[in-house]
């Protein structure tokens, strides 16, 4: 830690802090078990948390919980628990109807306590840094004990944490013969997991894990070594079948990684690899978000390490993707090259019916454009064309050597997700970089745009304000996503309406997110209709709202055709209440 800045240090000494929560909430949890269920003991075993997720979790829709956190209450150690499982349960459990007056409002009571302390734990993870100045680091120091105090705890033993010696090794009793044995299994298991024997690796690590009298430090990287020995068992009794994300069994290796993982995360705080091995696993179940907390919080300790640095990007990548529902998004479903053919009939201007034709003749003259169309032809698939991510990037990158704005971008693109070409975030980076720098207008066609320009400029927009490559800045996002807008880029328009409407990198202003959804819907982004919808649906325009939503369903908008029914209930019920109230 000697390195690592006093603000960095802040930050953890604050999620030392706050991991003093869990005792306390775990005998909350389990005094109001009792109490709601008539006496009743919560005595952590699977037989006792089955029952719960059965009879309680899945009865309450309140209670939003991933399949990771509902596997460890069906597990029943509530010693298992996140901080985020067990506030929800708190929160929202159902309370019976014979409680009285005094026991509802102790109820009431703790969880403002509850909710105070999810707030502060949302800003620590949202610090993409893993930084706190000095003034803000004793605002949420002084917020947080005293919701600690009020929990049970006391101040003199939270004072302790305040100073930098909780950074350095814990003082234990060693027995130097279990010292000596531990490095031994270590050693075999590591050889053991190279050999590809993860069942051995595994059974090794855990003989380590038991021993008493081992430095806490050193029981942390048998942890995580097991961890990484579970991810690769997984892998290996996967091996050429389909991905499946969810886990739904205590058994799989994944939660059983997971939960060594952060084991080593909680013996050695201040080790980049305990948070590291943690973000491993949530990467590996999809769970992005979490993935990208934890990666950033290794980074914030081993500012250095670009494995670091290259999974954290990666995650940031995938998760911006999957708050954009990108998978559920019709404009970035493959397309064939006649499609790619109205596309240009509706961007250049060009009749399709002449574009084959077009397209013969750029082929036999070697145009730029013949290698961009034959790059498409390669990258989807094409009626005489097997899909060829590899030739696909050749004849991007042949087009792009020749000044090709489109051929730059499609090649950065490729890139950025590692199809055709290894994965490489700066390279894709340079490459749009590249691609919005060249002229806006079409080099032959003119006053028709550059394709690629824009798309390029989008791009730029979302790598900064996801942090993918670079550092994160909101406003060099908006600059990007202001100057593909200005180029007529849809996706663009849409997420600086979003920005606006958040006021992320620029003042907070609805009027001028409305005005840039609607460019966009009127762009054909079915995610901007969406999202007027919403918008519209917030001021009581009734009518506007109902009409984008039914223009974003008929658009392919699968997220609007999912909840279709739900936002026609809500349009209704709005509206009813509106003309009661006489609005």
């Amino acid at each position: 830690m000697a390195n690592i800045s006093s603000d960095v240090r802040n930050y953890f000494k604050l999620e030392l802090l706050s991991t003093r929560s869990y005792g306390p909430l775990r005998q909350l949890f389990k005094n109001r078990y009792s109490q709601f269920n008539g006496g009743q003991i919560w005595n952590d075993t699977p037989t006792c948390g089955t029952t719960y997720l059965t009879n309680v979790i899945k009865k309450n829709k309140k209670i939003s919980l991933t399949k990771v956190q509902n596997v460890s209450v069906s597990n029943g150690d509530s010693n298992e628990w996140d901080l985020t499982t067990i506030t929800a349960l708190l929160i929202y459990g159902d309370r019976p109807k014979t409680l009285n007056a005094a026991e509802v409002q102790q109820l009431d009571e703790e969880n403002k306590l509850l909710e105070q302390l999810r707030e502060i734990r949302n800003k620590l993870v949202h610090h993409a840094s893993k930084s706190v100045a000095t003034v803000e680091f004793n605002q949420l120091w002084t917020d947080l004990a005293t919701i600690l105090v009020a929990l049970g705890d006391t101040d003199t033993e939270l004072d302790k944490l305040k100073d930098d010696s909780i950074f350095e090794a814990p003082t234990q009793v060693i027995n130097e013969d279990n010292v000596k044995e531990a490095s031994r299994l270590n050693t075999l298991a590591t050889q053991a997991h190279k050999d590809g024997k993860f069942f051995d690796a595994i059974a090794l690590f855990t003989k380590a894990t038991v021993l008493p009298g081992v430095l806490e430090h050193d029981r942390a990287i048998f942890y995580s070594n097991m961890s990484s020995s579970r991810l690769a068992l997984y892998e290996k009794q996967q091996k050429g079948a389909s991905s499946n994300f969810e886990i739904n069994d205590r058994e799989d290796q994944r939660y059983l990684a997971l939960r060594d993982a952060k084991q080593a995360r909680n013996l050695w705080l201040t080790w980049w690899k305990g948070h590291f091995r943690v973000g491993k696993v949530y990467a590996a179940i999809n769970e992005h978000d979490k993935a990208v907390n934890s990666f950033e919080r290794a980074l914030a300790l081993e500012p250095t390490k670009n494995e670091i640095q290259k999974e954290l990007d990666d995650s940031r990548h995938i998760f911006g993707r999957q708050m954009r529902y990108e998978y559920l998004d019709p404009q970035y479903s493959p397309k064939t090259v006649s499609e790619h053919f109205n596309a240009i009939h509706e961007t250049l201007g060009i009749d399709p019916e002449n574009l084959q034709t077009l397209h013969s003749l750029v082929d036999q003259l070697g145009l730029d454009v013949a290698d961009v169309l034959k790059g498409h032809k390669y990258e989807h698939g094409d009626i005489d064309i097997k899909q060829d991510y590899e030739q696909a990037a050749k004849y991007y990158a042949k087009a792009a050597r020749h000044g090709s704005a489109a051929g730059m971008y499609y090649l950065a693109r490729l890139t950025d997700l590692g199809l055709g070409v290894k994965k490489d975030h700066d390279m894709a980076h340079k490459l749009f970089e590249q691609a919005a720098e060249q002229s806006a207008e079409h080099p032959k066609f003119k006053d028709r745009p550059n394709v690629g320009v824009a798309d390029a400029e989008n791009a730029l927009g979302l790598l900064y304000a996801e942090g993918v490559g670079v550092h994160k800045h909101a406003a060099t996002a908006v600059y990007w996503y202001q100057r593909a807008v200005d180029h007529g880029n849809a996706e663009a328009a849409n997420s600086l309406a979003l920005m606006y409407q958040r006021g992320n990198g620029v003042e907070k202003n609805l009027d001028k997110a409305e005005q840039l959804f609607e460019l966009s819907a009127r762009r054909r982004d079915s995610n901007a209709m969406l999202n007027l919808a919403e918008l519209l649906l917030d001021k009581n325009d009734f009518e506007m709202a109902q009409r984008w939503f039914n223009r974003a369903c008929k658009s392919g908008n699968i997220l609007a055709q999912t909840n279709r029914t739900n936002f026609e209930d809500i349009c209704q019920t709005a509206e009813y209440l509106g003309k009661a109230m006489g609005l």
